[in-house]
């Protein structure tokens, strides 16, 4: 199947030392789950999984000081 039949997109997850952490997928639990393959489980935790903002790829750059 091609990865065009299924989008994804970015999501900015807000952690609780106010910065944001980038994740990819085609939801936000689907973000979470890829960011868990790479993150520690104590970067996981630090990270509010209800709090989150959806960005397209142009606007990354506005965000680029946010990210922790």
């Amino acid at each position: 199947m091609s990865s065009f039949s299924n989008p994804h997109y970015m999501y900015l997850f807000l952690l609780k030392n106010g910065k944001r952490k980038l994740g990819y997928g085609q939801s936000p639990e689907d973000a979470l789950n890829i960011l868990s393959f790479r993150l520690t489980k104590e970067e996981m935790e630090q990270i509010i999984k209800e709090d989150y903002v959806k960005i397209n790829q142009r606007k990354l750059q506005e965000y680029v000081d946010q990210l922790g």
